[in-house]
C-alpha cells in the first residue's frame, strides 16, 4: 500500500508531496518525496497519525440517550447514573456485546481513532456465574475487534469488592466480580485469545479502582505482567477520595503514588479531582493521565487540572469512555474548553505562541499510543500504520500546517474523516466503514430487541 500526500504530519513537523508505504507487516516501511513518476494506491490531502481511544466500555453505547431523565427524587449524578448502568447490562447477551462492540469500534474508526483500549470488566452471565468459556465475552470484544479491523488493547478488569470495606459485589456488579485466583485464570485465557489475533494487538491489566481491587490484588497483577499497560480508575468522583481517605488516611491518587511504583505504564483513568502536590507528582511520575472529557461532562465529574498538569510536563491521552458520543476531536475539544471555563482564558493547553490543536493532537497521540503499549505515536518508519486522512475543505481555518488541526479540532466534525487505516488495514473510505451497512443493520436489530427486554 502506497499513501500519497500533499501534507502529512511526521515527528519533526509538517511535510509537502510524501509517499508513505506500508508493508505487509502493517508497519510503515518507508517515508520520502513523491516523483513525479510514483503510481499512489490513494492520495490524499492531508494525512495523520491517528490517535489511540485510551478508555472505552463498548457495551455502554447502547445506553446512549437513555439516562438524560432527571430522576424523581434528589439530584441525579454518577452514582445514580451507575444504578440505570447495571439494570442495562443485565439484559445483554454474549451476541448482544459482540455486535454493540462492533458498532462502537466501526464509530471509533470512522471518527478518526486507529486502535482502542478496551476496558473490560463485563466479564460473566447476568446472575454472576461464570460462562463455560471464562473468557467467552473477552472473546467477543476480540471477535469484534477483527470484524472491524481497529488495533486493540484488550485489559480484563479484575472487579473483587463493592468498596474500601470489603463488601460483597451486588446486583449488576455480579457479572463483573472475580476472585484473585479466577481473575489470574482469566488473564491466562486472555493471553491465548490475544494470541490469536492479529500482530498489533496487546494484553494489559486493569485493576478496576481502589474500592474494586484490593492492594494486596493490585501488587500481584502489576507483577503479574511486568511490560504491559496497566490501567485503573483513579479520583473520578469526590465520593470515591472521600472513601479512600477514611479508610487510609490519604487521598487516592496521594495514596497509590506513595504504595506503588507508577511509571510510564501505568495510566490512571480521569484522575480529575487531585490537589497541586498530586498534580505535580502524577505529571512527575510519568504515567498518563486517562481523559475522557465528553464522558466526565456527560457525568458530572468534574473539571482535570489540565493547565498544572501540562506545565509540569504531565502525559495524557483521551478516551470515549461511555461511548456517548465518539469523536476524537470532540474530546480534544471539551478538555480544552473545560479548561477556558475554568480559568476563564482563551488557547489555554497551547505552549506560548503555539497551537492549542497541535499540543492537543500531539499529546493525546503519544499518551495514547503508550496507554496502549501501541507504536504507533507517529508517521515514522517501523511504527504501525494508523493513519487518518482529512478532507480540509469540510472544516474552517487557514488549512495549512497547524492550522489544519486547529482548524479540525475546533470547527470541524467525524465528516471530515475521510480514510483510516489501522496497522495498514485500510477500514474507512471516502468517510465510512467498509463493512458499516452490515454492521449497522445487525446493531440496530440487536438494539430493538436490547430496548425490548428493558
Amino acid at each position: 500500500m502506497r499513501i500519497r500526500a500533499e501534507q502529512l504530519l511526521l515527528e519533526d513537523g509538517w511535510a509537502h508531496d510524501v509517499l508513505v508505504t506500508v508493508g505487509a507487516d502493517g508497519r510503515i516501511a518507508a517515508i520520502g518525496p513523491a516523483g513525479d513518476d510514483e503510481a499512489a494506491d490513494r492520495t490524499v490531502p492531508v494525512l495523520l497519525p491517528a490517535l489511540s481511544n485510551l478508555h472505552s466500555h463498548t457495551f455502554q453505547r447502547a445506553m446512549a440517550g437513555l439516562t438524560e431523565i432527571r430522576g424523581p427524587h434528589g439530584r441525579d449524578s454518577f452514582w445514580t447514573w451507575r444504578v440505570l448502568m447495571y439494570r442495562f447490562l443485565d439484559v445483554l447477551t454474549p451476541d448482544d456485546i459482540e455486535t454493540i462492540a462492533a458498532f462502537a469500534f466501526m464509530e471509533m474508526l470512522e471518527a478518526g481513532f486507529g486502535a482502542v483500549a478496551e476496558f473490560h470488566y463485563l466479564h460473566h452471565a447476568p446472575s454472576g456465574a461464570s460462562y463455560d468459556d471464562l473468557g467467552e465475552l473477552s472473546s467477543r470484544i476480540a471477535a469484534a475487534a477483527v470484524a472491524t479491523g481497529i488495533g486493540l488493547t484488550l485489559l480484563p478488569v479484575h472487579y473483587r469488592t463493592g468498596g474500601l470495606d470489603g463488601r460483597p459485589l451486588a446486583g449488576g456488579q455480579q457479572r463483573f466480580g472475580n476472585d484473585l485466583e479466577r481473575f489470574l485464570k482469566l488473564v491466562e485465557r486472555s493471553k491465548a485469545i490475544v494470541g490469536s489475533l492479529p500482530a498489533d494487538t496487546s494484553l494489559g491489566l486493569a485493576p478496576h479502582s481502589l474500592r474494586a481491587a484490593p492492594a494486596d490484588d493490585i501488587r500481584v497483577l502489576a507483577a503479574a505482567l511486568p511490560d504491559g499497560p496497566f490501567h485503573i480508575h483513579a479520583a473520578e468522583q469526590e465520593a470515591e477520595i472521600e472513601e479512600v481517605l477514611a479508610a487510609t488516611g490519604r487521598r487516592s491518587i496521594e495514596w497509590l503514588l506513595k504504595n506503588f511504583e507508577i511509571d510510564e505504564r501505568w495510566c490512571l483513568i480521569h484522575a480529575t479531582h487531585m490537589t497541586e502536590a498530586e498534580t505535580d507528582a502524577l505529571a512527575r511520575s510519568g504515567a498518563v493521565a486517562g481523559l475522557c472529557p465528553v464522558t466526565e461532562a456527560n457525568l458530572g465529574d468534574g473539571i482535570f487540572e489540565g493547565v498544572a498538569f501540562l506545565e509540569a510536563g504531565g502525559s495524557f491521552g483521551i478516551g470515549s469512555d461511555s461511548n456517548i458520543r465518539i469523536s476524537a476531536i470532540e474530546e480534544l475539544r471539551q478538555l480544552e474548553y473545560s479548561q477556558r471555563l475554568k480559568h476563564r482564558g482563551r488557547s489555554m493547553l497551547a505552549g506560548p505562541g503555539g497551537s492549542v490543536g497541535r499540543r492537543l493532537y500531539d499529546g493525546a497521540l503519544r499518551g495514547g499510543a503508550r496507554a496502549l503499549g501501541r507504536e504507533a505515536d507517529a508517521i515514522r518508519v517501523g511504527a504501525f500504520a494508523d493513519l487518518v486522512a482529512l478532507d480540509p475543505t469540510r472544516f474552517a481555518g487557514s488549512g495549512k500546517r497547524d492550522g489544519l488541526l486547529d482548524g479540525w479540532i475546533f470547527t470541524g466534525s467525524r465528516e471530515a474523516v475521510t480514510d483510516v487505516w489501522s496497522a495498514g488495514r485500510h477500514v474507512v473510505r471516502e468517510g465510512r466503514h467498509i463493512d458499516a451497512e452490515a454492521l449497522t443493520r445487525r446493531y440496530r436489530a440487536v438494539l430493538a430487541d436490547v430496548m425490548a427486554r428493558l
